[in-house]
């Protein structure tokens, strides 16, 4: 009776050896999974290329261009004084590297018209008779004008041009001191800071309309690639192919529904933002739209493009999200236009969500018009016809 009971404790307590042995047989099929899996990587270049490359590329370009000090914000410069002091304080603000004085105006409409379109960001305004009333020891205002489109641009625009104004008023009150000898006298310069487009310098204001471009670029480009993609690894574009079907209708019916849902999307977040964030409606909604369009088509041209590259859904997701950091970070939703170095700036040109981000903010925050908004409009308009042609190119060689 004895032997069973023997038999029956050792097979239900396996020994040290058993164990090792069946922990050494886990981590042998374990290991022959991942041989297989290296084998798999090593034949998909693409996938293999991108884990290289897209880290490397994204340390190279967003450590160089990403900078929260903005300099050289293009300024324009209404003196009505004409005088040598107001030409030396301008002369003043752009030795300190934060103003690039980019032209002088005559009136206040027509630093309007510069700020809306967004050819400045500043404007310094200087009163009739300035230097007579600095010369003659009366205070001598000077007003700058900033667009509050941009809170990061406001900030550095205002700071340095108060220093530099303190800095100013400080010499002069040395120079009258040791003329004079008077212990009190006034402030011989002050400036005045005016916001426009977003007095009360609210986030909300700025991101929310940045955040219809930063959308439909995720969705537009992504669930394109992405779908097509799925389609081809299903069979049921190919029975799409062998139809009556044209090339182009195949494409315009395949695109038409995305087209929908972007404008759905846009609607949305703008009726959100209204009602959520109080954030204002300045311009024409209409003009919004139509200009949406070359935006909108432009991203599913490129989506089209990726789709013809890719070979599966993942490899689709990592050129959508290669494509999208990019956007976020160079095309000033996130970071000042002109705290890029240039060759980081025209790279941003070359991207459509910086020239989109201009209209809606342009359109919502300022009240632009067309006119106002024609070069971005040239802008993505061009970058759509690049991308049509070679989505049509790569989609007509892939079918063939």
């Amino acid at each position: 009776m004895t032997a069973p009971a023997t038999a029956h404790l050792s097979s239900a307590h396996p020994g040290p050896a058993s164990i090792l042995g069946s922990i050494g047989r886990s981590l042998g099929r374990a290991a022959s999974i991942a041989r297989k899996e290296v084998l798999q990587l090593r034949r998909d270049r693409l996938t293999l290329a991108m884990m290289v490359v897209l880290p490397v590329m994204q340390l190279l370009l967003f450590g160089f261009a990403i900078d929260t000090d903005v300099r050289h914000i293009p300024t324009v410069v209404f003196d009505q004084d004409g005088s040598a002091a107001s030409r030396d304080f301008a002369n003043r603000m752009r030795a300190t590297g934060f103003y690039d004085l980019v032209g002088n105006i005559d009136s206040l409409d027509e630093a309007a018209a510069v700020l809306r379109q967004g050819r400045a960001k500043v404007a310094l305004v200087v009163p009739p008779r300035w230097s007579a009333d600095l010369t003659a020891g009366r205070t001598a205002p000077l007003q700058l004008v900033v667009d509050g489109s941009d809170p990061q641009t406001v900030a550095s625009a205002l700071n340095t041009a108060a220093g530099l104004a303190q800095a100013r008023a400080s010499d002069i009150t040395l120079q009258r001191l040791e003329r004079t000898g008077a212990r009190i006298m006034p402030a011989p310069l002050s400036l005045e800071p005016v916001t426009w487009y977003n007095p009360d310098l609210r986030t909300a204001i700025y991101i929310v309309p940045g955040l219809v471009g930063v959308i439909l670029t995720l969705t537009m480009v992504m669930i394109t690639a992405m779908a097509l993609v799925r389609e081809r690894e299903r069979g049921t574009l190919e029975q799409l192919i062998v139809s009556p079907l044209r090339s182009g209708e195949l494409v315009a019916g395949k695109i038409a529904p995305f087209v929908a849902m972007g404008y759905f999307q846009m609607t949305l977040i703008l009726t959100l933002g209204r009602l959520v964030f109080k954030v204002p409606f300045a311009g024409s909604l209409p003009l919004l739209y139509g200009l949406a369009f070359f935006f909108i088509a432009g991203n599913l041209a490129l989506g089209l493009v990726f789709s013809t590259i890719a070979q599966t859904q993942q490899q689709a997701m990592q050129m959508s999200f290669f494509f999208i950091m990019p956007n976020i970070l160079l095309s000033g939703f996130m970071f000042p236009y002109e705290a890029m170095p240039k060759p980081a700036q025209f790279l941003s040109q070359l991207l459509p969500l910086t020239h989109f981000l201009r209209i809606v903010r342009g359109i919502v925050l300022k009240g632009a018009g067309f006119a106002d908004l024609r070069i971005e409009l040239l802008w993505m308009a061009a970058v759509l016809s690049v991308l049509v042609c070679i989505s049509a190119f790569r989609f007509k060689k892939k079918l063939g």
